[in-house]
């Protein structure tokens, strides 16, 4: 190589020509996600070594241009410039350039949603480093293709095909003694194996991580890589360990000076607290982000955080003031897709402030209306900045003009100011090519005239987001306008000027955009960890408003297709509800009939809908039977936490009783008659909402609980693993028990009794006290064939993975961590746990969803059936009533759900433990046989 070529090079080297993909393949997810994520992410990459020999200047220039233009977002305008690069490099016969250049192409197709010339113009990248002579040039080039493709692949939904490559990439790094490179292809690996679910070699490649960013020194480059491994790290869970890699990456940074360093890593920093729920903390990490600033559009970013966070606590006022200091800022941002998409931001956030203002009005209007006027209405939130407002303001009193000024003076909350800062996008992306960008800005520009009932421009709208969506093929995005214009027609429909034709539309509608959902679950959970935070309102609202839908009250009866479609969103949502709680889709298995699984049960789906309870009920070789009562979300919220308090020791009958025959009317009473006749023995419970944290087998008929009739069991949904009867012969138990005192949780003396007397009934290999690790009881697992493994230990079952646990001897084992465990041998030999008991555990205090944490260790273990604990109830009772379960389990003919009943009926017959704070905190969930 020439003199001029290695300074050219050591040039190239220096700008990171190559290399535009960051360290994290998919910390991109603002960019890609705004409506669901909301929280921006500096992206700092690491670039590959590049390669460029000997070029001719305009060559050189081009692929400058390229560069620039793809850091400003301007991706449309970068693909020119490599375009033209790439045919001048193809017309001198430089292969290796060209496939540089090709490499970089990619991925601007990528970012503008173009994948076959994305795929294209990789697939041509490879097959000219095929025909290059082999060179640590070539070799160098390779690597940064297959990190390239790798991204394409995992963009896609290919996650093993990405593996692969990474795996390809990372061994081709090593050939060159890139560790850098290495670092990036394994980080990249771990996203891929997230992805699949695989979790124990996650954690081992981020070991690898680790360890080989501890042995780089101190530099920029090791900052950066710190920095990004932080966020693999936020993306895959493990919050903590996040937050003490990117402390370490803003000291390094600290240390050298390094500005934007140390902006970006109090930016990541307050993106892990976010996500960890300690919103203060983030707000302070966010303002250490805007001091150490130098950069306009990453203090703007970081302002866009800290404004969703104050929406967030609630505190308006700096909200408020923030949203009027950002607003300024937009006349002066460079037209690129970052500006574009702070825009999309920043009107979520002022649209959630506009209708919290609504709302203000709205309630001070109510309180003094009475007094000063009789013949004026409070308008609807959603009305009160409508299309009518002007006029309205000359014909009502002046309590109501002032009320209206006052919303309407706001510069950050005026609807037409949100419309302007879209309108603007629109503009942009449309000069940029940005197809993805202007589906974003037009769909949300829908949802502005939605709000405010302009229906047929917001219709208008939306499908012109939704038709860009589809072209770029881009389900993250079209579902959510295919969910919008479902909402219009349901509008439309609500209003009463709608047709049958109408309402197949919009079912159609909801129904697509279910179908968009369930093909991104891999996606949605994997690349975007704060849609945990947004999923009860950008996810679940889908299927609840569909449900409605299908089960529409009116004249006509409720078909049987749409009672099964019904029950299939009702179970889709409770999948998808589990998705979101691991943060990874993580059931694949199909729905059995229920009339597969027992002919004998039958299975209760309630779902709690704004206006209504609505129940289905399937009765085995029957059609579906559906009943409602007619009564709001929030009555239904008061009566079961009225319930869940009646089961304190000190509830009296009186208190208690009237309040599960509530319930009992609601779920059961409609359908007593049928079940009696088709001589139903099980009453399986698909439970929804708050639901969840209640005991069915406490529901009262006005003579007896409903566990003294019917056996009881729960189900996620019917997806259940390879439904079959328990094997009988032999039953051994693996028991795992803590008795002392650990990690301040209190002692547990009556587990050494409960483990002995469970001994004298069937065989057990015991673990106690200190043996009881979770590395023994994998070692256990791992030796024998255990079909049922009892825990009787300190847990607890929360709506957050991370906060749902068992206590070993030597730590927290988290429901992640504990299916690892137990499904040790699985791996082996295929052959699942038939029963997990967890008897001392108990649902997570003041956590609504906390139920969610119940499913998701019965998910998780992988066992076909979990018995668990809502609540840690007395030693003594527990003792007695696994001694009984495990005697009645023993008998041929007796399912688990039978056993379990049978043990709860023996302790409610026994006068000091009839209260049902002593048998009824333990429920089936999973296979009831």
């Amino acid at each position: 190589m020439s003199a001029t070529g290695k300074r050219f090079r050591q040039f190239l080297k220096y700008l990171g020509l190559v290399g535009l993909t960051t360290v994290l393949t998919v910390a991109l997810a603002w960019q890609d996600f705004p409506s669901r994520m909301g929280i921006l992410e500096v992206n700092a990459a690491i670039p590959d070594t590049s390669v460029v020999q000997v070029s001719p200047p305009d060559a050189v220039e081009l692929v400058q241009v390229g560069l620039q233009r793809y850091q400003s977002g301007k991706f449309a305008a970068a693909v020119t410039a490599w375009q033209q690069a790439a045919d001048l490099f193809a017309s001198l016969g430089d292969s290796l350039n060209q496939a540089m250049v090709l490499s970089n192409l990619a991925l601007a197709y990528q970012q503008l949603g173009q994948w076959t010339p994305a795929n294209q113009a990789i697939e041509k990248s490879l097959h000219l480093l095929q025909t290059e002579t082999a060179s640590r040039d070539r070799t160098t080039v390779l690597a940064q293709v297959l990190n390239t493709q790798g991204k394409l692949q995992l963009a896609q939904g290919q996650p093993e095909q990405a593996l692969k490559t990474w795996e390809e990439a990372t061994e081709t790094y090593q050939q060159v003694g890139d560790d850098i490179g290495v670092v990036r292809s394994l980080m990249n690996q771990a996203q891929a194996l997230r992805v699949l679910g695989f979790y124990p070699r996650v954690r081992a490649t981020l070991e690898q991580v680790n360890q080989r960013l501890q042995n780089q020194p101190d530099s920029s480059i090791k900052a950066a890589g710190l920095l990004s491994f932080g966020d693999t790290l936020r993306l895959v869970g493990d919050l903590e360990e996040s937050e003490t890699v990117l402390q370490e990456s803003l000291a390094i940074a600290q240390t050298l000076d390094l500005s934007s360093g140390i902006t970006a890593a109090f930016l990541s920093l307050g993106n892990t607290a976010y996500s960890q729920g300690e919103l203060k903390a983030a707000i302070e990490f966010y303002q250490n982000a805007i001091a150490s600033s130098v950069s306009p559009t990453t203090t703007l970013q970081v302002q866009l955080n800290q404004l969703r966070l104050l929406i967030e606590l609630e505190n308006w006022t700096d909200a408020e003031a923030l949203a009027e200091k950002i607003q300024s800022k937009f006349a002066n941002l460079p037209i690129n897709r970052s500006s574009i998409y702070a825009r999309i931001n920043f009107s979520q956030s002022l649209l959630k402030l506009w209708r919290h203002e609504s709302e203000v009005v709205g309630a001070g209007l109510t309180s003094n209306l009475s007094e000063k006027t009789a013949n004026v209405t409070k308008p609807a939130p959603s009305t009160i900045v409508g299309a009518g407002f002007t006029s309205n303001l000359t014909e009502t009193t002046p309590l109501y003009r002032r009320a209206m000024a006052r919303l309407y003076t706001k510069p950050a909350l005026n609807p037409q100011a949100v419309a302007q800062i879209l309108t603007i996008g629109i503009q942009q992306a449309k000069e940029l090519g940005d197809q993805r960008a202007e589906s974003y800005s037009l769909g949300y520009l829908g949802q502005i005239y939605e709000y405010t009932q302009q229906w047929s421009e917001a219709k208008t709208l939306t499908e012109q987001a939704l038709l860009l969506a589809q072209s770029v093929n881009s389900p993250d995005i079209a579902y959510l306008w295919q969910w919008q214009l479902g909402r219009l027609l349901k509008a439309q429909i609500d209003r009463g000027i709608a047709d049958d034709s109408a309402i197949q539309s919009a079912v159609a509608a909801y129904k697509e955009a279910i179908h968009s959902l369930n093909s991104l679950r891999n996606d949605l959970v994997a690349t975007n960890l704060e849609l945990q935070f947004s999923f009860r309102e950008s996810v679940e609202p889908i299927y609840r408003q569909l449900v409605s839908l299908l089960l529409q009250p009116g004249n006509k009866a409720v078909s049987q297709e749409n009672l099964v479609q019904a029950r299939e969103v009702i179970e889709s949502l409770q999948l998808a509800e589990l998705d979101n709680f691991f943060r990874e889709a993580c059931l694949t298995a199909q729905p059995e009939p229920v009339d597969q699984v027992d002919a004998n049960a039958a299975v209760i789906y309630p779902i709690i809908l704004p206006d209504r309870l609505e129940v289905i009920v399937a009765i085995a070789n029957q059609p579906l039977r559906h009943y409602a009562t007619n009564i709001s979300e929030t009555e239904v919220e008061t009566v079961l936490a009225q319930t869940r308090r009646s089961l304190r020791r000190v509830a009296s009958d009186r208190e208690r009783l009237p309040l599960f025959s509530q319930l009992y009317d609601w779920l059961v009473q409609p359908i007593e008659t049928e079940l009696a006749a088709s001589e139903i023995k099980t009453l399986v419970f698909a439970l929804d909402g708050s639901l969840k944290s209640l005991p069915m087998a406490a529901l009262y008929d006005g003579e007896n609980y409903l566990i003294e009739k019917y056996s009881v069991a729960l189900t996620p949904s019917l997806q259940i693993l390879e439904p079959q009867p328990l094997s009988r012969t032999p039953i051994k138990v693996l028991v795992g028990g803590l008795s002392e005192a650990k990690q301040n949780f209190p002692a547990l003396p009556g587990v050494e009794s409960e483990i002995q007397q469970i001994q004298a009934e069937i065989p057990a290999q015991v673990l106690l006290n200190q043996q009881f690790t979770s590395a023994a009881m994998q070692k256990e697992i791992s030796a024998a064939s255990f079909p049922v493994v009892h825990l009787a230990t300190h847990g607890q079952f929360s709506s957050d993975a991370e906060d749902t646990f068992i206590l070993a001897w030597d730590d927290r084992v988290n429901v992640k961590q504990l299916g690892e465990v137990l499904q040790a041998r699985e791996e082996r030999e295929r052959q699942p746990i038939e029963l997990l008991v967890l008897s001392a555990c108990q649902t997570a205090a003041g956590d609504q969803r906390a139920a969610l944490g119940i499913a998701g260790v019965a998910v998780r273990s992988g066992a076909r059936s979990t018995l668990a604990t809502l609540w840690s109830v007395d030693d003594q009772s527990t003792a007695m009533l696994m001694v009984k379960f495990y005697q009645e389990l023993a008998q041929a003919d007796v399912t688990k759900a039978e056993a379990l009943r049978q043990a709860q009926v023996a302790l409610l017959q026994q006068s000091r433990f009839r209260h049902p704070y002593y048998w009824t905190p333990f429920v089936l969930l999973g296979n009831w046989l």
